[in-house]
């Protein structure tokens, strides 16, 4: 997906092909909040009025280069767990047989298509959490993108967390379904309340409070 150009991903993001859809951008949207605060830490670096922070943001680099690559691979990972499921979707369900079919197919299919936003959506909020240190290390002369970032990645939270609740919704395994639905609990809890911290945070900053 992402060897596409920005204008041809955007182009088939809205065509009504199957892939990529919410996940995969939601995957991309993180990338780029995270590509965001990893700018501000490369401004930071070599700078004398940071000299102490110097190695807490190579560190802080290292992690967010990490983190981008991950969610890059994320793009592509959604786009191949949701292919199965699209073409679930459009079997046959006219007779019994062909219904049985296709809900095992489907059951089948939801179990990847499930997992992998969720996983966009932990590794979203370890990007929130490394948002919080630039927002405290960072250059002061790049600090608004450190907001902008740490709202990207909230974006992006935000939307893996509707693709798992859209495909646990007709998930049959029940026992699965709330081992996942737990998980992304914790997460939105813990990652977006420190979003919206870290934002007033860079806000308060910007306005001389």
């Amino acid at each position: 997906m992402l060897d596409k150009s920005c204008e041809e991903f955007v182009k088939v993001l809205a065509s009504k092909d199957p892939i990529p859809g919410g996940g995969g951008a939601s995957a991309y949207v993180g990338s780029l909040g995270m590509a965001l605060g990893s700018m501000v830490g490369n401004l930071t670096l070599g700078k004398k009025k940071y000299i102490s922070v110097q190695e807490d943001i190579q560190i802080l680099l290292k992690k967010s280069e990490d983190i981008i690559h991950t969610l890059n691979e994320l793009v592509k990972k959604d786009a191949d767990a949701f292919y199965p499921l699209s073409q679930a979707y459009s079997m046959p369900s006219t007779t019994q047989e062909e219904k049985e079919i296709k809900d095992k197919a489907l059951q089948s299919a939801l179990i990847e298509a499930t997992l992998v936003p969720l996983r966009i959506a932990e590794v979203c909020k370890v990007a929130i959490d490394l948002h919080e240190e630039y927002a405290l290390k960072g250059t002061r002369m790049a600090i608004s993108d450190v907001g902008v970032g740490v709202i990207f990645c909230k974006a992006a939270l935000q939307g893996a967390r509707l693709n798992v609740l859209i495909n646990t919704a007709i998930m049959k395994d029940e026992s699965l379904k709330k081992e996942v639905l737990e998980q992304l609990e914790k997460i939105e809890q813990i990652g977006l309340t420190k979003a919206d911290e870290i934002y007033l945070q860079v806000e308060q900053m910007l306005r001389g409070k």
